[in-house]
């Protein structure tokens, strides 16, 4: 995958069930750890901009901790509004470091 920056350090990323929020090239980052899966959104609610890397993981969705909006992690749909979207980015840990395509 070409065009990746750098999130954090393979040590930085979340415990299985745990997401964190990153900050890195001027933007917040959701990060979520889904049974050792890695995946990586946009660190802002689409809905009134909570902080998604703060909230948790509830079947295999990001749940916003404001507002409790829930964002597949996949996709990034919201389980009840299918037209508002968490941006989701391509993500690979490679070299001890969490890379994404912006």
């Amino acid at each position: 995958m070409s065009g990746l920056v750098r999130i954090c350090s393979q040590a930085e990323l979340p415990a299985p069930g745990e997401v964190s929020e990153v900050s890195a090239e001027g933007r917040i980052f959701c990060v979520a750890n889904l049974d050792g899966t890695i995946h990586v959104l946009n660190g802002e609610c689409p809905h009134e901009g909570g902080p998604l890397g703060e909230g948790r993981i509830e079947d295999g969705r990001v749940v916003c901790p404001w507002h409790e909006y829930s964002f597949d992690l996949q996709t990034g749909a919201e389980w009840h509004d299918t037209e508002m979207k968490a941006e989701v980015y391509e993500a690979v840990v490679d070299g001890g470091e969490l890379r994404v395509k912006l």
